[in-house]
């Protein structure tokens, strides 16, 4: 790869850079480049590394060329400000070349000998990657496969993948700062949020990510820096592909189609990462494409408005505080209450949360009592029978004139169904991990101790082996689901439309 340096005179900026990279390279860390598919931009820096190829990449000299890639762009915005994303990227790549031409000059004369074309691509490509997307953490990130980024420190880094293992691998930085400016500069480039910081004073940072991940990172209260990264494989998930998936039958689909058609109120309950946003955003997609609704989100993770199907979304985020504090609120900050109160207002058919975890689950269940119905939200529950004491507890902690009789009556009166999504994880005996919906409760109004009562529609039978959700009973509103399509048939097949057995390493059943 040869070019001529941007600066006005040539000699100038080769023999700066030039000079900068003369200094003996570090030992190089690193794992070869992932190749790039050709429908990504990054792919137009220079022609990927052959497989076979295996490279170690001088993160010293990426770091370097960054400097100077970045040091040029502010330049040229300050000539040209307005200029879009998509141009400073194009912008980008154009100046990424024409330093790596330089490097590659560079590390010829203290080798005696020119770099590799597959070498000139990789640091192309982690420049690229430093400057526009996440740095190292990129490759991670493109990996369809990935579903969970642990880093527990800089140099200890972990990747959860979809089929249940857990591999370490490479750092994604060569030091705890380095990292940390990793993470600031990402919160600098996240579009569609206000700025969010990283420091002593602010030393929790929540950003969504340009593909939808959810970043939570965690300073000075930690030995390190530690970052957990959520990814989103099923971003526009619909029934049937969970049906696919094995995390509910076709008789359980029919029956959540209805329940959304029928407009019922429909909680979501269960543990973290079983599922919950991964169903709602298939529940989501039977809304009639011109079926004006809201969704209120911490960072968008339900996506309804980028699903092509819906026209008619109000998409609304909540933000945070900019770390001041104005006659003892915190200045800036926009919650889920803040934005169901305004939601209220925009003339809305149904109102969707994405998790409700504090005080929105009083103003939900007001709307849930007050609207025509149909609104959608989910709760962390570890048990179905625990769900109506996480109401309760929420409710609790949101206002000192709140309580748990009104909690219970609330939820009696607004919610129609819960439904339990569980997980069985057997990755640590050699099997999979396994994410189902086990329960559909009715709620069906207050009962004994004033706590709302419910109906079993749908649930295990241990007895059978069989720990996913099948039908037990009909709702009191199986009339409205009729109309809204069902065939109420369905439910008088006691096993369900499984195809086959769960299958456990551990029979359940073998227990009783």
């Amino acid at each position: 790869m040869r070019a001529s340096p941007l600066h006005g005179d040539p000699q100038v900026a080769a023999g700066t850079l030039q000079a900068r990279l003369a200094a003996p390279r570090p030992v190089p860390v690193g794992a070869p480049a992932a190749p790039l598919a050709s429908a990504d931009p990054r792919a137009a820096l220079a022609p990927a590394a052959p497989a076979s190829v295996v490279l170690t990449m001088d993160y010293a000299a990426v770091r370097l060329i960054k400097k100077e890639v970045g040091d040029r762009l502010t330049d040229l915005l300050r000539a040209r400000p307005g200029m879009s994303a998509a141009a400073q990227e194009q912008q980008g790549r154009h100046l990424i070349n024409e330093q790596v031409a330089v490097w590659s000059d560079a590390e010829a004369v203290k080798r005696g000998a020119a770099t590799s074309p597959a070498e000139d691509a990789a640091i192309a490509q982690a420049v690229f990657d430093l400057q526009f997307r996440a740095g190292r953490l990129q490759q991670h990130l493109d990996n369809a496969a990935v579903e969970n980024i642990f880093i527990n420190g800089y140099a200890d880094v972990w990747l959860d993948f979809a089929d249940g293992r857990r591999i370490q691998v490479a750092p994604v930085a060569d030091s705890d700062e380095e990292l940390r400016e990793l993470l600031r500069d990402l919160a600098r480039r996240t579009t569609g949020q206000a700025e969010r910081s990283l420091s002593t004073a602010d030393p929790f940072l929540a950003l969504r990510l340009s593909d939808g991940s959810r970043l939570q990172a965690v300073i000075d209260v930690t030995p390190g820096t530690y970052v957990t990264i959520r990814r989103h494989s099923m971003r526009h998930a619909d029934l049937p592909e969970l049906v696919d998936r094995g995390m509910l039958d076709s008789t359980l689909e029919a029956f959540l189609r209805a329940c959304v058609r029928a407009e019922k109120n429909v909680m979501i309950a269960g543990g973290q990462a079983a599922g919950k946003t991964s169903l709602l955003r298939a529940l989501l997609r039977e809304i009639d494409p011109d079926e004006r609704f809201a969704t209120l989100e911490t960072e968008y993770e339900l996506f309804a408005h980028e699903n092509g199907h819906h026209r008619q979304v109000v998409p609304m985020e909540a933000r945070e505080s900019n770390g001041e504090m104005v006659a003892g609120q915190a200045a800036g900050e926009i919650t889920l209450m803040d934005l169901m109160y305004r939601a209220l207002r925009m003339t809305l058919t149904r109102i969707v949360v994405g998790e409700v975890r504090g005080p929105e689950i009083v103003a939900m269940l007001q709307a849930m009592t007050n609207g025509a119905g149909g609104n959608l939200c989910t709760l962390h529950a570890i048990h179905p029978s625990v769900v109506f004491d996480r109401i309760a507890e929420l409710y609790l902690l949101a206002q000192a004139n709140m309580s748990e009789v009104l909690a219970y009556r609330q939820a009696a009166n607004g919610l129609h169904f819960i439904v339990f999504v569980s997980s069985i994880d057997e990755t640590r005996i050699g099997g999979h991990r396994h994410r189902f919906v086990s329960h559909v409760l009715e709620v069906t109004g207050i009962g004994e101790g004033g706590r709302p009562e419910t109906n079993a529609i749908f649930g295990p039978r241990p007895e059978w082996g069989e720990l996913r959700a099948i039908p037990l009973m009909h709702p009191r509103c199986i009339n409205d689901l009729r109309r809204a399509g069902f065939d109420a048939g369905l439910l008088n097949v006691p096993s369900g439309a499984w195809p086959a057995a769960l299958p456990l390493l551990v029979d359940e059943g073998a227990a009783l």
